[in-house]
């Protein structure tokens, strides 16, 4: 690894670890940060996630309907599995906290992964196109932290679990541009894995996160949405 990936993944882990900080630091503004998080996970998904995987899909003659299939089986595997878990929570008195926070959570970890990787593949290719899409998934980084602690806190995870999640999803785009150097990961299997990822963040953003800002009124949760589509719209159109 040279020594302009190994700043890049620096920047990686520290615009990650910037985003969390905040969430934690200003927690009483958390309504905002859940719209913010929901905002950004549904605009990541739609603007980032889908359009990637079915361009992956049509570049290697994989049918659309698949990835489709696969997007709406997550959305319904993991509306299940939170209403299954959501009845022993209940039970349990929320002693453990909600299990679609480490869900939801360690995917983001996962995304983060990609993200690196898609790094450390830009540069492959060669250094323009490495710096032309390094910039935007660092800055995007800054809402992965924001998603991921919201997320955690959300469903009523500590700091500290939620600190624990934040440093690996802080460390998970260093991997990803490290393992680049060493595997590949197939076009079919990383076209299905994103529309995974498709489904589960709109599930995430539309029904956990969501519901949660309805309990609060006023602007302030609009433009914390509008913020994050508008950014996600802005960092998705540099790349």
């Amino acid at each position: 690894m040279n020594i302009l990936l190994i700043l890049l993944a620096l920047a990686t882990f520290i615009f990650t670890i910037t985003g969390g900080l905040m969430t934690v630091k200003f927690k009483k503004y958390l309504p905002y940060f859940f719209a913010f998080a929901a905002g950004s996970l549904l605009a990541v998904s739609f603007l980032d996630l889908l359009p990637e995987s079915l361009r992956i899909a049509e570049s290697i003659n994989f049918p659309v309907k698949y990835i489709m299939l696969v997007i709406v089986f997550s959305f319904f595997f993991y509306s299940l599995l939170e209403r299954f878990f959501l009845t022993h929570e209940i039970e349990e008195k929320d002693s453990h906290g909600h299990i679609m926070g480490p869900i939801g959570a360690g995917s983001l970890i996962i995304h983060s992964f990609i993200d690196g990787a898609a790094i450390g593949s830009a540069f492959q290719v060669n250094a323009l196109m490495g710096m032309i899409v390094a910039p935007a998934i660092i800055f995007h980084n800054l809402t992965d932290g924001i998603n991921t602690v919201a997320i955690m806190l959300k469903n009523r995870h500590n700091n500290r679990k939620a600190m624990l999640f934040l440093l690996m999803d802080a460390l998970a785009p260093t991997l990803g541009i490290l393992t680049t150097t060493l595997i590949i990961i197939p076009q079919n299997v990383l076209a299905i894995i994103l529309a995974i990822f498709v489904g589960e963040f709109i599930y995430i953003g539309a029904a956990n996160l969501l519901p949660e800002t309805r309990k609060h009124h006023g602007i302030g949760i609009v433009i914390a949405m509008a913020i994050a589509i508008l950014l996600i719209t802005i960092l998705t159109s540099i790349i």
